[in-house]
């Protein structure tokens, strides 16, 4: 630590407790900072693209989390230096954001990061490379817009959609059934999607996953799955054209609030208090059949007196139902949720034309399915697969795939995918650093080095000769003028991603790139760390 010192030449403290905190200053602050940065991009840099390897990252508690999700992992990582938590951070905005390229916006950073400590090496001040930097990254999100293509679709034409969401599953785990999945997730996006908004609600999507069958058997449900079955076994197992009473009240006699004794001392006082009771319910289950409810979901339990007498009036009822669910529910069937028995009415009935319970393999496993709602604006995605990680890793693979279907609605444009979008940038962005006269040149031309980074990895992960490939495809695209040709990881035989049907959202690309700089510049700004030290 500085000491600064009196005119007597007796030193003084300035920051409390100084021999206790550790301090670098300068250019190896910076340099600490810049090699945390690249340390949690290599992380990610082999899990990019199509032939990305998997992460297996297990927590304190034992739960193991396999997943191919740069956002996923980061979190799962519990990063302690500050400047790799900034990544963490970068890697959850874009998730939050766009849902997909998590992993991408970090390689993106940590490749911005190894060039500028190239510059800085060289002498040139750090600000003058954030603002290069910052120039950089405008010109090529104008390039992307220039590049990208619109293309329309309608709710009869989803071809496009699914193509878009098939290059995002193509990277993930569950890519050999990419199709179905993408196909299920664009057609639960467009049924909760109001088209005239440009608007898509995920909440509205729930995905349900259970262990056993399939991948093949994931299905999309026009209405909702709820994890419980038929409070009775006795009771029907599928009731057609239902009237759903949804409740928050509990089937149970009422409890007074004061504490209280009852004296019973003899029979007849007995008797009197349990047909009370018995009364009690029979007006609860009547005042239900009164209404004309033919379901009653209750978010709490019954007595087992209660139980019962729905069974012998013939209203079967499902119990303990989670609140989200109750609330997708009533908008599912159109019903109201009633905290009372005293406010139930015929109009907060909710309906659907098909309530059945099914059963799974040899377990005891049921799960009761709401159908043919009379809003079908809320659906269930229902994953089935081997195991739970596989499951988790589809919810979360599916999660990507209905965040670009959503950004697709609000925005139509996409460029092409496999490292084309960042090539043509890099062009672009090189050609325009001549035009800056001035050392940001220098930072510009790091810039387009940068964007090289992605095309490299994705030519690595895919077993190419990265430099080779890269400079091949680079050559292509100047020559002939085309911005889609991209690295041919699958081993199609075409550089072209038209062909290959190969596309991302311009949005998510421009997002990238924009919070990627971001964030580097921050980083380069700080020339001074002042931490507590570890003994």
């Amino acid at each position: 630590m500085a000491l600064a010192f009196d005119e007597f030449g007796r030193p003084f403290i300035i920051l409390r407790e100084q021999e206790q905190k550790t301090r670098l200053r300068g250019l190896d602050a910076q340099k600490a900072n810049i090699a945390a940065g690249k340390a949690v991009a290599r992380i990610l840099r082999s899990s990019l693209g199509p032939k990305g390897m998997d992460k297996m990252l297990q927590s304190p508690d034992g739960d193991v989390t396999i997943t191919n999700d740069g956002a996923t992992i980061l979190e799962q990582m519990d990063v302690d230096n500050q400047i790799a938590k900034l990544m963490v951070e970068l890697s959850r905005s874009q998730d939050y954001e766009i849902g997909d390229g998590t992993t991408g916006v970090v390689v993106m950073a940590g490749a911005l990061l190894e060039q500028a400590e190239k510059l800085l090496e060289r002498g040139i001040h750090p600000i003058r490379i954030a603002e290069g930097y910052e120039v950089a990254s405008r010109i090529a999100s104008e390039h992307l817009e220039r590049v990208a293509h619109k293309f329309e679709f309608s709710a009869t034409n989803i071809e496009p959609l699914i193509q878009t969401c098939m290059t995002t599953l193509s990277s993930k785990i569950v890519n050999r059934c990419k199709r179905s999945l993408a196909e299920i997730a664009v057609r639960a996006v467009l049924a909760v999607a109001d088209l005239e908004r440009k608007d898509v609600n995920l909440d509205l999507i729930k995905v349900e996953g259970k262990v056993g069958g399939k991948l093949e058997d994931t299905e999309l449900i026009y209405g909702i799955v709820v994890d419980k079955d038929m409070s009775h076994p006795q009771m029907p197992k599928q009731i057609e054209d239902a009237k759903i009473a949804i409740l928050t009240c509990p089937f149970e006699p009422p409890k007074p609030k004061t504490k209280h004794k009852v004296d019973i001392d003899t029979v007849e006082k007995f008797q009197t208090l349990r047909q009370q009771e018995q009364k009690y319910f029979d007006d609860m289950v009547q005042k239900c059949k009164d209404v004309g409810a033919t379901l009653v979901i209750c978010q709490w339990g019954f007595d087992d007196e209660a139980n019962h007498l729905l069974m012998n009036r013939n209203l079967p009822a499902v119990r303990w139902v989670g609140g989200v669910e109750l609330e997708l529910i009533a908008i599912a069937t159109g019903g109201r949720i009633v905290p009372r028995f005293q406010e139930l009415t015929p109009e907060k009935l909710g309906r659907a034309g098909m309530v059945r319970e099914k059963s799974f393999g040899t377990t005891k496993d049921r799960m009761i399915y709401i159908e043919h709602c009379a809003n079908s604006r809320a659906v269930t995605i229902f994953i089935r697969g081997g195991n739970k990680m596989m499951i988790e890793e589809t919810k979360r693979s599916l999660h990507d795939a209905l965040c670009v279907a959503r950004n697709l609605i609000r925005n139509n444009s996409i460029v092409y995918g496999g490292g084309s979008a960042e090539i043509a940038c890099s062009i672009a962005v090189e050609s325009a650093a001549d035009k800056h006269p001035g050392v940001e040149q220098y930072a510009i031309r790091a810039f387009a080095d940068a964007l090289d980074a992605i095309p490299m990895a994705l030519a690595e992960n895919s077993g190419l000769q990265p430099i080779e490939t890269l400079s091949a495809v680079k050559a292509q695209q100047i020559k002939e003028n085309n911005a889609c040709c991209g690295i041919d990881c699958n081993d199609v035989g075409t550089n072209d991603m038209r062909e290959q049907n190969v596309f991302e959202t311009l949005i998510g690309k421009q997002q990238q790139i924009l919070l990627a700089t971001q964030v580097v510049k921050m980083i380069l700004k700080i020339d001074d760390v002042i931490s507590p030290s570890d003994y």
